[in-house]
């Protein structure tokens, strides 16, 4: 079986999901021959630029826009049926990475990239079982493509929503937003936190500034370390060098033990050691946490889908906001004290388990695979 999984870089949450589901089926079924291919840089610099670097602004530097557009494409309108026919007019440009891949099926974790390999089936120039993987807590109309064949999605609330956009039940599998295996993998915590050189027996908050980078999570980091209540933090400013220096000046200053940390490839062991994430809720970010059984403070959503990912947490008891305006340090201070409360959050995120995600989409693609092959 050949599998093609198309992706797009705004944000890194679309990326991440394809390599957990590539390396799962190069490690359980290396008959198969996955490749993963960033579809927009595929198609051409100026599309990739035009696309990703618009997302990048609009989420960054004008978020109440964004949410505005995301609101506005969510429904049936002149701009919605826009970016479909923007999405058809580049659609045939990816025709020539399919036929280099001659695919059995194509799964795809961008929703214009859906809507390309489903313009390409209904004109017929494609005829393999599109996957359309959905990699936040929310369905937004931009990922109804008519010609998929399946949707995966992060949780059994968007099945309502998706069919009340026309999607058929029968073809929405809420299997979760598929993570690497080795935030699954439970970890001996005392012995992991002195192999990462913190105190083996202190509370420990991780704060993520997410893949864009937040100076908001100065005034929070700030605000929790003057509260009295003990623990210590580790922070993760990713490859945001000017947030790393803020921190270094920050930290040295600090009442609370820190463990600076720029970029890193162990994201699992710090979750894996920590009593509580503080990051903006970016899907993939969300699921990684919930797949350590972590409980989230959530802050800075952007308007649309991290406020839909948000929203999910919050009603099913995985995470506390952080409000705009309010004292984080009394927010995460009466958390920390409340030991039942903490565990009950923890307690939801282990009940939400999405660790055969992987294995299920796996199974899905078989079963379609097969499907088109009888004809």
């Amino acid at each position: 079986m050949k599998i093609l999984i198309l992706s797009a870089a705004t944000g890194g949450g679309h990326l991440r999901a394809s390599r957990a589901i590539s390396n799962y089926i190069q490690e359980k079924d290396p008959s198969s021959r996955v490749e993963v291919v960033d579809a927009m840089k595929s198609i051409g610099s100026l599309l990739d630029k035009t696309v990703c670097d618009g997302y990048h602004i609009l989420a960054m530097k004008t978020p109440k826009l964004f949410g505005k557009l995301y609101r506005a494409t969510n429904k049936k309108s002149p701009l919605a049926d826009l970016l479909n026919r923007f999405s058809n007019a580049f659609s045939r440009l990816l025709l020539p990475t399919i036929a280099e891949s001659a695919p059995d099926a194509i799964i795809s974790t961008h929703p214009f990239v859906s809507e390309m390999v489903s313009h390409l089936k209904a004109v017929g120039a494609v005829n393999v079982p599109l996957i359309t993987l959905m990699t936040d807590y929310g369905p937004h109309r931009a990922w109804i493509a008519d010609y998929a064949d399946a949707y995966v999605v992060a949780n059994a609330d968007m099945i309502p929503e998706m069919e009340a956009m026309g999607v058929g039940r029968e073809k929405i599998y809420p299997f979760g937003i598929p993570v690497e295996n080795v935030f699954f993998t439970p970890a001996d915590r005392p012995a992991l936190r002195k192999k990462l050189g913190l105190d083996a027996s202190l509370t420990t908050v991780l704060i993520m500034a997410g893949s864009f980078g937040v100076t908001n999570i100065l005034n929070i980091y700030r605000q929790i370390t003057r509260t009295d209540i003990p623990f210590q933090a580790v922070v993760i400013t990713g490859r945001n060098e000017k947030l790393y220096a803020a921190f270094t000046d920050e930290v040295k200053a600090s009442p609370k033990r820190t463990k600076l940390v720029f970029f890193t490839n162990e994201v699992e062991s710090y979750m894996h050691v920590s009593d509580l994430l503080i990051t903006k809720p970016g899907g993939l970010t969300v699921s990684e946490a919930l797949a350590c059984n972590i409980p989230l403070a959530v802050f800075d959503a952007i308007p649309g889908q991290e406020e839909d990912n948000a929203d999910f947490l919050l009603t099913h008891n995985m995470a506390v906001k952080l409000e705009p305006g309010t004292d984080c340090g009394e927010t995460i201070r009466s958390l920390l004290e409340d030991s039942r409360r903490l565990d009950g959050m923890r307690s939801s995120c282990t009940e939400f388990d999405k660790s055969h995600s992987t294995e299920n989409i796996l199974a899905l693609t078989r079963e379609l695979c097969e499907k088109y092959q009888a004809g």
